[in-house]
């Protein structure tokens, strides 16, 4: 059987913010560091972190929309090819599109049916567009109205029918759910999974743990700036089987396994200069936890942990109390 072919490839992205610090004195902000992922056809992959841990810029580097004082290295690829500026701008809201957090995206002063079209006014857009409203429990007349005129889960049918009228190879969603009730949340989210099942790769960026272990195929944990672990969602059925201290901790602090918090709070992105961003509140943290970790393969996941073996791909005097 043919392997699935490998929509995004994201190796060792970092991204620096350049600012100026009391006058004239520059400074550099490193928010996101040597960032790795993989997003292929038919998959949906999440990531997971906390807010203030830069996931909404690992979107924005994609799409080509940093701000103008952002420096970005790494290697970004889209379909095996290098996702250069030339690439971005004719892949942009056709194969490549984002689902932006903030229903702001909208133009308030037009009716949400030419938003979908793109201002397209032909029989043939106006058929698909409506298609595209059924499909997503909206009634044809709703695009006669504004986005002001919308609830809160329509908006995010909105967002999402303006993504698939291009039929994308590879769709972003940036924190889709915020301000849903459970039950809409997750039927924004099975859209998502719906479009993942239909071949395109799915990167879904999120702060609910919960949810995305409901749709994702795959999980890649960010803390503070970096991914500390990629891990399949059946990894986390059980503690053991996560590779990262702080993995392990988010296991815990689920309503079902406990509600355990940990003590400290996440530190912002570029707060951490070296080593594990996790160090600070892991309780097996050693000098070594501040020096450069590899993001190693274990298991069939990834890791970024001093503690994790390869060669047996056990964490090493890591019972149920780690972390706290």
């Amino acid at each position: 059987m043919e392997e699935n072919r490998t929509v995004l490839s994201i190796e060792h992205l970092s991204i620096i913010f350049t600012q100026y610090d009391g006058g004239f004195e520059q400074t550099q902000l490193r928010t996101i560091k040597d960032l790795s992922l993989t997003v292929k056809e038919g998959e949906m992959v999440a990531v997971v972190g906390a807010s203030g841990s830069g996931k909404s810029l690992l979107a924005h580097a994609v799409m080509g929309i940093l701000p103008y004082n952002a420096s970005m290295s790494g290697e970004i690829l889209y379909m095996e090819e290098e996702l250069n500026q030339k690439r971005i701008e004719k892949f942009r809201g056709r194969e490549i599109v984002l689902v932006p957090q903030s229903v702001s995206y909208l133009d308030p002063l037009m009716k949400v049916g030419s938003q979908i079209r793109k201002g397209k006014k032909d029989e043939a857009s106006k058929r698909k567009s409506h298609s595209v409203l059924k499909r997503y429990g909206l009634k044809e007349d709703t695009e006669n109205l504004y986005p002001f005129q919308l609830s809160g889960g329509m908006t995010r049918r909105i967002l999402i029918s303006t993504a698939v009228m291009e039929q994308p190879k590879l769709v972003i969603a940036d924190e889709p759910t915020p301000g849903l009730h459970l039950e809409a949340a997750k039927r924004v989210l099975s859209h998502f999974r719906e479009i993942a099942d239909e071949g395109a790769g799915v990167l879904l960026i999120t702060h609910d743990l919960e949810l995305a272990l409901e749709v994702a195929d795959r999980i890649v944990v960010f803390y503070a700036g970096t991914n500390v672990e990629e891990a399949f969602v059946s990894d986390f059925y059980q503690e053991e089987t996560l590779r990262h201290p702080y993995s392990r901790a988010l296991y815990r602090a689920m309503p079902d396994h406990g509600f355990h918090s940990v003590p400290g709070t996440q530190p912002f992105a570029g707060q951490v200069t070296s080593g594990c961003p996790y160090a600070a509140r892991c309780a097996y943290t050693e000098d070594a936890c501040y020096r450069d970790i590899p993001y190693q393969e274990v298991r069939g996941g990834m890791v970024r942990c001093i503690r994790m073996d390869s060669d047996n791909g056990g964490l090493h005097d890591m019972g149920k109390g780690d972390g706290k």
